[in-house]
């Protein structure tokens, strides 16, 4: 039997943009978690906690997009046509905040305050609309011969507006789980107290997106209560309650250590599952699947050789850089 090549694709590109969200997330988090935390050193200390690493987390996005061009031509086309304007846009918020994150540590007092400003910008504008390309994704897209015929703000729904606001939520606890970790004293403190509300949030979040999208989209409530879908469906949303209540409980005396960070990637692992029965086998919601959206089988085979050969090396390198920089960070000084 040969290799399914559009199924073993399909997992790279699921995997390159899961590792995107856990890795950008957290660092996105920090700049949204800004506007609650006014003291300029221990502001300092946050971005601190991600200076040595940040700039290689966008790898997984490049490595997503990339595979999606690679393997799924056609959904690349329809995907970039649909969604330029918020693609673009967080694009554009990626820069900026890439751009403050530099600058800020540059700039004299006077100017200090304007690039605090854009880099929490640039965090939430990014983050926004990321949101906004995936509730859009789930809204669908209208095809025709294979071209998008849809038009340029067919993106902009109640819907994926939401869900822009619900991925700012959940980047906001993995950014403040993040420094639970990494931090000490005020911050560290100041971060398992904003933890608990933000946790409750983010379920609330989960429930309304659970229940909407059921609501709004008759293909994907078939596929979730049809079988054997619903055998991995039905267990999902008693684990993102016990997972919720386990973070919540977690918080509770002394330094919770990784167990918070830990349970925030299960809350999101288990979002991203849902997302995942919610459009498989399609890669074009509504109704184009992976097979027919696939590349001729020669094109995959010669990229999956390369994919096959640079993702373990992205893999060390990124666990090497975390290994490297491990430890609390503190104010005025380095890693400990």
């Amino acid at each position: 039997m040969g290799i399914d090549l559009p199924v073993v694709w399909f997992a790279i590109i699921v995997f390159g943009l899961m590792m995107y969200v856990i890795m950008d997330g957290f660092d996105l988090g920090i700049g949204i978690l800004f506007p609650f935390v006014r003291d300029r050193d221990s502001r300092d200390v946050m971005v601190n906690t991600v200076a040595p690493v940040w700039d290689g987390n966008e790898t997984w996005l490049v490595l997503g997009g990339a595979g999606l061009m690679a393997a799924f031509p056609l959904a690349y086309a329809v995907v970039l046509s649909a969604l330029y304007l918020p693609l673009l846009l967080m694009l554009l918020g990626l820069i900026w905040r890439g751009v403050a994150f530099e600058f800020r540590f540059k700039a004299d007092e006077s100017h200090r305050p304007f690039w605090d400003k854009a880099f929490m910008a640039g965090s939430y504008v990014a983050t926004f609309f990321q949101g906004v390309a995936l509730g859009a994704f789930l809204n669908g897209f209208n095809v025709r011969n294979g071209t998008f015929v849809g038009g340029a703000f067919d993106w902009l729904t109640p819907f994926s507006l939401f869900t822009g606001l619900g991925l700012i939520v959940a980047y906001a606890l993995l950014g403040v789980t993040w420094l639970i970790i990494k931090t000490e004293g005020f911050i560290h403190d100041r971060m398992v107290v904003l933890a608990r509300p933000v946790t409750l949030v983010l379920l609330v979040v989960i429930a309304i997106v659970s229940a909407w999208t059921p609501l709004a989209h008759l293909g994907i409530a078939q596929r979730w209560f049809n079988w054997p879908n619903i055998a991995f469906f039905a267990p999902v949303p008693l684990l993102v309650l016990l997972t919720g209540y386990g973070l919540v409980r977690s918080l509770r005396g002394g330094d919770p250590g990784a167990t918070p960070f830990i349970l925030a990637l299960c809350l999101l692992f288990l979002g991203y599952s849902g997302l995942g029965i919610s459009v498989w086998p399609n890669i074009i919601p509504p109704g184009i699947t992976i097979r027919e959206a696939a590349a001729p089988p020669q094109s995959m085979g010669f990229a999956l050789v390369g994919a096959l050969l640079i993702i373990p090396f992205i893999l060390a390198y990124t666990a090497w850089s975390y290994y490297v920089f491990r430890g609390k960070v503190r104010q005025g000084e380095g890693y400990h």
